[in-house]
């Protein structure tokens, strides 16, 4: 491999920047891999997991989502890692390229081997890998932009969430069915493909990209404890640690207590049998039509009403969220009262259209304003604390479901219960947050080729 041309600072310019392409190309393939290879985990481990001598050796649904839980857990813990590594050591390209690798090695663990050994190793890499580029590769994209183009930040990152979305849609629907129809050594192994595709397309724009070096330890330990830099962290680890988290601990459920409650739904369509797995296509299908949909329609309306900020999208997001639980815990008690004629499955497009419609008001808000209200030489690092709630949310997931396997014959929170468990937790940290937004002050820092131009905003006056 030839060494990449490194530009030091981002070109002014109004026009895109010639690396984006390969950035979301790569985010696209990425993404294809991770949502392929996670949307049948739970499916994989409670039907076709076997031991070393091929016999089968499944675990139940509450362990199955357990581990799935501890698993995404681990996916967004390692951002710390991969932070610290790009902004100390080896800067956001290289550490970007070195763990992809890592990461193709885990789909190629979890292709060749079915036993919970090779799940460990799979998933252990995978983790390590997923989880240390993804704050390198968001901050990778604001790198890319200066003071005069930055207006086209908000848009690629629109462009950005857009490929995650697209990449998970085609791995869900495809993916699910290969498992189904040439079993699990294929069902992994396509993933591992695309992630292979993904690396290579990173490697190609690598003379296109803007590099930002390596700030090193002396630079960012001054930046990080210095008063602005602990400012910024403590403002946004109220943010993170405290609300986002309960967020991400509803979200990702869409790929275990959701899988799990439309398994016992009714999965026929003509002729053709239904994989409840599947059913996590429908979010980003609805990223894809909610993305446009919400820039220029709904958030110009609401506009009319009152100032949109960041903030206030978050809360409109959390209080959505909610609602979407609380829909999934009236399928559950019709799933009960019915249980001989249960709902079909597609009734669970009501709640992800719901839960879909805050995420595009939560996370690809905060995925901006994190990068925005870090100072320079640490917005790996927050970029990294940003996905560390993902973590917190789904120990916090895996927690319950650990309790509630404590007694082995009875569950504390049983069938609708559950659901509106998390409607509550979340309707409960929405209000809350509302509170919190109103007093938040913060700094806009943008990457340039010049000194910090930080603009000073807070929530009473607009955070752009």
């Amino acid at each position: 491999m030839s060494s990449p041309t490194y530009k030091t600072a981002p070109v002014p310019s109004k026009k895109m920047p010639t690396g984006i392409p390969y950035i979301v190309g790569n985010e696209a393939a990425e993404r294809f891999s991770y949502y392929g290879m996670r949307g049948i985990l739970v499916v994989f481990m409670t039907q076709y997991m076997l031991n070393s001598e091929g016999m089968d050796d499944h675990m139940s649904d509450q362990q199955a989502s357990t581990y799935f839980h501890l698993f995404v857990a681990a996916c967004y813990f390692f951002p710390l890692l991969g932070s610290i590594i790009s902004d100390i050591f080896w800067g956001k390209y290289r550490t970007i390229l070195v763990l992809s690798m890592v990461y193709c090695f885990g789909h190629l663990a979890l292709a060749i081997d079915e036993t919970r050994t090779g799940l460990l190793i799979g998933l252990t890499l995978i983790a390590i890998g997923a989880g240390g580029i993804k704050p390198c590769v968001s901050a990778h994209v604001g790198d890319q932009f200066g003071s005069q183009n930055q207006h086209l930040l908000s848009r690629v990152f629109g462009w950005f969430y857009l490929s995650i979305n697209m990449g998970a849609f085609v791995s869900s629907l495809l993916i699910p069915v290969i498992l189904e129809e040439y079993g699990p050594h294929y069902a992994f192994g396509l993933p591992g493909v695309l992630m292979l595709i993904a690396t290579i397309l990173f490697w190609l724009g690598r003379n296109e990209f803007v590099h930002i070096p390596a700030s090193g330890w002396k630079k960012f330990r001054s930046e990080t404890f210095s008063r602005e830099g602990m400012q910024a962290l403590l403002n946004l680890c109220v943010l993170f640690y405290v609300f986002l988290p309960v967020f991400w601990s509803l979200f990702d459920q869409t790929g275990s207590s959701w899988v799990l409650q439309g398994q016992k739904m009714n999965l026929k369509l003509g002729e053709y049998v239904l994989n409840p797995a599947q059913m996590q296509a429908l979010n980003p299908l609805f990223i894809l039509l909610l993305v446009p949909t919400f820039t220029y329609l709904i958030y110009p309306l609401i506009e009319k009403v009152f100032p949109l900020t960041p903030l206030r999208k978050i809360s409109i997001g959390f209080f959505v969220a909610s609602a979407s639980f609380a829909i999934s815990a009236l399928l559950e008690s019709w799933i009960n009262r019915t249980p001989d004629n249960p709902p079909h499955i597609f009734w669970q497009a009501v709640p992800y259209l719901v839960l879909t419609s805050a995420e595009v008001m939560v996370s690809i808000t905060c995925l901006e304003f994190s990068y925005t209200q870090a100072p320079k030489s640490i917005k790996s690092f927050i970029m990294s604390l940003f996905w560390l709630a993902v973590t917190v949310g789904n120990l916090l997931t895996a927690g319950v479901n650990k309790i509630n396997m404590i007694d082995k014959n009875r569950s504390y929170l049983e069938g609708a219960n559950y659901f509106w468990f998390f409607s509550g937790l979340m309707l409960v940290a929405a209000i809350l947050f509302v509170f919190v937004a109103q007093r938040y002050k913060g700094k806009n820092y943008i990457q340039d080729d010049g000194t910090d131009e930080s603009q000073a905003t807070a929530e009473g006056i607009q955070v752009q």
